[in-house]
């Protein structure tokens, strides 16, 4: 029972980190139908350039509490990648807008590959250690623990989901997201600004994805130029999972994906008999992704048009 409750909580900060930026993906989808697949470089930026600030505030302010430092690294971190995101959409993707879907696929493919080449100039391709600034002493909870990185983890998705979904349902800027993501022509002759919306999305997608990178650097300890690749397929995974296009739909797809693959991590050993090992864990989503795509391509939640921003 110890392990099972372990593996629950190592599955819902997992699920949470994928939920941060699967929410990030389904919200471009939802109003442009564009896979932006470079949205898990945009992860990997913010969480250099975190490693980066921190490096810097260490050696200029040895003595601040470490919260402070991981909250100011955060806070540029998700600044950088808003404007590396606003940067992409407005170079590779408006200019492509009205062409053929394989032209941005294709485009956001090659976007990914060049943010990865230069971010490896940039910062070098080696692994960099990535400091621990939160207490270590690590929160019992019926016999499994839970660390204050993790708990950080929950907090900040289940905050950032709450303002997203405010800002989504309640705000001028919302009404305006679900009205291009119905249609784009005739809300732009309603008043609203197609244009302006698209990149706001793209904003705030990159700063999910920033926070998603800070928190997977912190909880996992490392940061390299190639980290966002495989979470962005995965929360790309989930998102399909919940439902394209639809923001409760990225939540329960990267919770559910996150708790799968870590009780597959946990009991695959034993289920195969040893054959299959932990290490497999990966596994776990491209068989969740066949399974939905072959049963229900909709997703579990499904698509719903009219409110799909």
């Amino acid at each position: 029972m110890d392990t099972f409750i372990q593996q629950i909580i190592n599955g819902l900060v997992l699920g949470s980190m994928y939920a941060l930026v699967a929410r990030g993906y389904t919200m471009v989808y939802g109003i442009i139908g564009l896979i932006n697949f470079a949205h898990g470089e945009v992860l990997m930026v913010g969480a250099l350039t975190s490693w980066t600030i921190i490096g810097l505030m260490q050696d200029a302010m040895p003595g601040a509490p470490g919260y402070v430092i991981l909250f100011i690294a955060l806070i540029i971190a998700c600044v950088v990648a808003a404007a590396l995101n606003f940067v992409i959409e407005k170079v590779a993707y408006r200019p492509l807008r009205n062409s053929p879907k394989l032209a941005p696929l294709i485009t956001a493919i090659g976007m990914s590959i060049l943010l990865q080449t230069l971010a490896m100039i940039i910062w070098k391709p080696n692994y960099k250690p990535y400091p621990t600034l939160l207490p270590r002493t690590p929160i019992e909870i019926g016999g499994a623990v839970i660390t204050p990185t993790q708990v950080l983890i929950l907090a900040m998705t289940a905050v950032s989901l709450a303002i997203l979904m405010y800002v989504v349902n309640y705000t001028k800027l919302g009404r305006a997201m679900r009205a291009t993501a119905e249609n784009p022509r005739v809300a732009a002759l309603m008043g609203v600004k197609p244009d302006v919306v698209i990149s706001a999305t793209f904003l705030i997608g990159a700063i999910l994805a920033a926070i998603a990178g800070v928190m997977w650097a912190a909880n996992y300890g490392t940061v390299q130029h190639t980290m966002g690749f495989l979470p962005g397929l995965k929360a790309f995974t989930a998102a399909v999972f919940g439902g394209i296009g639809n923001l409760a739909g990225a939540v329960v797809g990267g919770i559910l994906l996150g708790l799968i693959e870590s009780l597959g991590a946990g009991y695959i050993g034993t289920l195969t008999g040893g054959v299959l090992g932990s290490h497999y864990s990966d596994i776990f989503a491209f068989i969740v992704l066949i399974i939905v795509l072959t049963l229900r391509p909709s997703g579990l939640l499904g698509e719903r048009v009219a409110d799909r921003a």
